[in-house]
């Protein structure tokens, strides 16, 4: 085996040994019990969850804050170092803090502390040291130790700053049941994602209107229908008699219009058109739109909220552009 591939493999190993190791803490109790507090006490917390770290602690507790903000815990980054110079500020005594420091003995830290037992703000601590400075002013203690980094000379973070963030994706899926957090909630904080497409975008959000949408009269000669197809580019022409829907002419119904007419001189829309067409009320989900399309082999839907009205017109291109297929 190549060498680069060979250490990678190794580090991976010895990641992947370190949560295990952190799995194995949830057979102890006084782990399980601290745990059980530290939920407890993010979930009780009227004010913001601040969670602050330095270095490589500094870029996990980062990413805890943002999964705890995307699932439903209010939280926000307290930069160890910058926070000595005005950062305090966003402090009340409400929050609870998270303190992220391997060796519990993070200089920056510890002159923090006076202030966050000023305010009587709860302190959680998540480190490899139980023992530390900062175990002893801690409120709750998640002891994090490993056997051994993954870098070669075990100095480099690497599986502790592992195993501290994926405690954190513990705590904040933990807090995200007992909330009763749904995927809806999540949706409303992701609304540029695929799922909150999916949960949010609704038909009359995306649907072509006004004059995009193609229209015929039922006695309307082919010559100009298939120009309004062609000039609208959605595939297809509505066909409508006193305001009202009686069909739709598709690029599949010219193909076969064609197979039977060698001229469509006396050709109207009402000889072509499938009767019946299905329509959609604009409130329904663009994913429910899109799978409708799908069972129906079909490429557009009518918007229409009585049967009668034309509202507008969906294509199944607009939804694939959105990653809703």
């Amino acid at each position: 085996m190549n060498n680069d591939i060979k250490n990678a493999k190794i580090v991976v190993s010895k990641e992947r040994k370190a949560i295990i190791q952190l799995e194995k803490k949830f057979s102890d109790l006084e782990f399980k019990k601290n745990l059980k507090e530290a939920i407890d006490t993010i979930y009780r917390c009227k004010g913001k969850v601040i969670v602050t770290g330095l270095g490589k602690s500094g870029i996990v507790a980062q990413k805890i804050v943002s999964t705890f903000n995307s699932t439903g815990t209010y939280s926000m980054f307290l930069h160890s170092s910058d926070s000595l110079h005005g950062d305090l500020g966003l402090i009340k005594p409400e929050d609870t803090i998270i303190i992220i420091s391997k060796s519990g003995d993070t200089s920056e830290i510890k002159r923090l502390v006076p202030v966050f037992k000023e305010f009587q703000n709860k302190i959680i601590l998540i480190t490899a040291n139980k023992n530390s400075k900062l175990a002893k002013d801690a409120d709750i203690v998640l002891e994090t130790s490993i056997n051994e980094e993954a870098c070669p000379y075990n100095l480099a973070p690497t599986s502790s700053s592992t195993v501290s963030l994926v405690l954190g994706d513990a705590i904040a899926i933990a807090l995200l049941q007992k909330r009763g957090f749904t995927k809806e909630n999540f949706a409303l904080f992701h609304p540029g994602g695929t799922l909150g497409k999916k949960l949010l975008l609704k038909v009359e959000d995306i649907m072509h209107k006004g004059d995009e949408v193609p229209i015929v009269n039922i006695n309307e000669w082919m010559k100009n229908v298939i120009y309004t197809i062609s000039s609208k580019r959605l595939g297809c022409a509505i066909v409508t008699e006193k305001g009202k829907i009686k069909g739709i002419i598709t690029d599949g119904d010219l193909r076969r219009m064609l197979e039977r007419n060698t001229s469509i001189e006396k050709v109207k829309a009402k000889d072509v058109m499938s009767k019946n067409p299905k329509t959609i009320p604009g409130n329904t989900l663009a994913v429910n739109a899109l799978e409708i399309m799908e069972r129906n082999k079909i490429t557009q839907l009518i918007v229409s909220n009585n049967k009668n009205r034309i509202d507008g017109i969906i294509h199944m291109h607009t939804l694939v552009e959105l990653g809703l297929k």
